[in-house]
């Protein structure tokens, strides 16, 4: 990315607008000191190569010549320390080679490794204590340690959010895989619970793996699972709360006649998980979806019942598509094509379209269609079928895995949460504790204006978060500019801009534009990219750039490509770095937008009020802590662009224990 002079419009000079709330200096110095503090344990010297000076070393010597050599040692002293502290020069340190260990595929579910780092041994960067400790994010939900993974039977229950997840009690890698809890008034800041179904019993021995909750129309609440049996077969079981009037639903019953349902034949024992919350049928009976493959076809199975104990194949499968393999935590849920609420799992009429959803084993994404629903034959067809499960659109562009919607009855809106995995070795995992987040939930609807596609939006109530704000307005950024902007404290942030340009004057421009086989944000046209920088540091060695990029081809048409760039994220070796995104709708009249979600190693970017949505995971060595800036930048060689831009710095969400004693 070039460096330029840079203007902002004469006509507009550049706004900063503070909210009452001011961070003071002192205030922003005592957020440091609790950032930097950790709950774990430090590195070893030997490991890290940090030796803190000591009160001996500066003692006075009377010599002049004590005095040189006192100096000398002091400062080459002071140069290791920064030099280790910037990590300027890391070749000295000699870091093992670990062997990926894979896991998860020999049970039968997807690859809960970084499957990047699989192909070969990866030499672990020699990580600080200080890199380690900034990675855990301030407002998005993650268990104090070890591994999470999907989010399960998320509900509403009597004043409270709960969200249950795949958790290990043991290690900050996939295993032993039981069900966290936690619960919120707000989604936003969370008490844990304590365990909610832990592997105990001989269909679940392997795991508690992956469900979702249904909640019938007397108010009783029935969670259905995939349990892992002692011989490694895939079954799914029912539970259900000890005391409905219990709001934290802290006892959970196995049923006694667990499992209630097998692979049927022609099933194979490890291709048959994650049954989806249930809905009415046109007969009255209660419908159940679950993921599974024929040969290297993706298929979902549907069962019917009555009373959740026992249950019936349906003859058909609602739907398959060649060539995807098998569907893991399949989603299946209305919305409406007329309002802008959610709908309830089991509402069907003409003014709803179907959304159908599967995670991929194959390549580890989630991918969904817009459909219609045929109660009566329990078929669903897709709106397009070039856009159809599997070969279509994307939930996320990034890294974003296992996602399950619920329906919010207290506030009638359909909400999706996401397993945010990481892209670093497992060393790197094992030595800071801790694996794995979940998304700041988000409200779903239909995209009324294209009619071909679902919006995701962060949770209104993630704003309740913002504090201290910065307006730039109308900032000019010619052909190769790059503009700074001052944030503050750059590690927790919300932001959203826009970007005007003048479209009617793009030629043909690179056509067969990709955005994960580009060059990323360094591989300049005449239409872009052009963004904003976030997580970079001063000289810009590490920055993660979020970007549009327009192209035109021969049919005239112009397309724009949304994208995010992790190549140069970070200066760790153990990290994967990819460029994410995907082409995003812009109709005519419409103002290019994005909205990031800055949380220290996670950025979740949405595109056009969230038409196409890009999660990253990044691991900065040097942009951290007081170090992370912001730009926005022009990397286009044909256009100028004008950008608006809004920042609000974040304060980190209330995540702690529930106080059981007062319960």
């Amino acid at each position: 990315m070039s460096i330029c002079c840079y203007k902002y419009s004469k006509t507009h000079p550049p706004h900063y607008q503070h909210s009452s709330n001011i961070l003071s200096a002192t205030k922003m110095a005592t957020d440091l000191e609790h950032a930097t503090s950790t709950i774990y344990s430090p590195l070893p010297d030997s490991d890290n190569g940090y030796h803190p000076p000591s009160s001996e070393r500066r003692r006075p010597i009377a010599l002049l010549s004590g005095i040189f050599l006192s100096m000398l040692l002091f400062s080459s002293l002071i140069a290791l320390i920064l030099n280790q502290h910037n990590q300027h020069d890391i070749d000295h340190v000699k870091s093992p080679l670990v062997k990926p260990v894979s896991r998860g595929v020999s049970h039968g579910v997807s690859e809960k490794s970084n499957s990047q780092l699989l192909s070969s041994d990866v030499e672990v960067y020699p990580w600080t204590n200080a890199m380690l400790s900034w990675q855990r994010t301030g407002f998005h939900f993650q268990p104090p340690k070890n591994w999470m993974n999907d989010p399960n039977g998320p509900l509403y229950h009597m004043g409270w959010y709960h969200l249950f997840y795949q958790y290990n009690r043991d290690a900050a890698v996939w295993g032993n895989i039981t069900w966290g809890h936690a619960i919120s008034t707000d989604l936003i800041n969370w008490y844990h619970l304590p365990f909610a179904m832990v592997p105990d019993q001989w269909y679940d021995i392997n795991g508690v793996w992956t469900g979702s909750a249904t909640i019938l129309p007397d108010g009783r609440i029935v969670m259905l699972y995939t349990g892992d049996t002692n011989e490694e077969v895939q079954v799914q079981n029912l539970a259900y709360p000890a005391n409905l009037s219990d709001p934290l639903l802290l006892d959970w019953i196995k049923y006694s006649n667990n499992p209630v349902m097998v692979p049927p034949p022609g099933i194979g024992t490890k291709d048959f998980r994650d049954p989806t919350t249930a809905w009415l049928g046109p007969n009255g009976k209660w419908r159940v979806a679950i993921g599974s493959k024929v040969n290297k076809t993706g298929i979902t199975l549907v069962y019917e019942t009555t009373d959740f104990t026992s249950y019936a194949l349906l003859d058909e499968v609602m739907h398959a598509v060649p060539g995807t393999g098998m569907w893991e935590c399949v989603d299946f849920y209305p919305v409406s094509t007329t309002e802008s609420n959610g709908l309830d799992t089991s509402v069907n009429g003409p003014s709803v379209k179907h959304v159908l959803k599967s995670s991929l084993d194959d390549d580890k994404n989630d991918y969904y269609a817009l459909g219609t629903y045929d109660s009566i034959s329990n078929k669903w067809t897709p709106d397009d079928p070039n856009l159809d499960v599997g070969i279509g659109l994307r939930v996320d562009y990034g890294k974003y895995y296992a996602s399950k919607t619920f329906y919010d009855q207290n506030k009638q809106r359909r909400l999706l949460w996401g397993w945010i995995g990481e892209t670093d070795s497992e060393a790197a995992d094992i030595l800071k504790g801790w694996a794995s987040v979940q998304s700041i939930p988000r409200e779903v609807v239909f995209d009324r204006k294209t009619g071909t596609n679902i919006l995701q939006w962060p949770i209104k109530e993630v704003e309740k978060l913002r504090s201290k704000s910065w307006v730039y307005q109308k900032v000019l950024l010619e052909p190769g500019c790059l503009v700074s902007l001052d944030v503050g404290l750059a590690t927790q942030l919300d932001i959203i801009a826009t970007f005007d340009i003048e479209t009617q004057t793009i030629e043909e421009a690179d056509a067969g534009y990709n955005c994960t086989t580009s060059g990323g944000s360094f591989s300049r046209g005449a239409f872009g990219p052009f963004g904003l920088v976030v997580l970079a540091d001063e000289t810009r060695t590490e920055q993660t750039p979020v970007y549009f990029y327009i192209t035109k081809g021969s049919d005239g048409v112009a397309r724009t490509h949304f994208c995010a760039d992790q190549t140069k994220s970070s200066t760790a070796s153990d990290v994967t770095k990819l460029v994410y995104g995907s082409n995003v709708h812009v109709l005519e009249g419409e103002t290019l937008s994005m909205r990031l979600l800055v949380d220290h190693s996670i950025v979740e970017s949405f595109a056009q009020g969230g038409r196409t949505v890009i999660t990253s995971r990044v691991y900065p060595t040097k942009a951290i802590y007081t170090s992370a800036k912001v730009f926005l930048f022009n990397n286009a060689t044909g256009v100028s662009v004008t950008a608006n831009v809004n920042v609000w710095n974040m304060d980190s969400a209330r995540i702690d224990h529930f106080p059981l004693g007062q319960h």
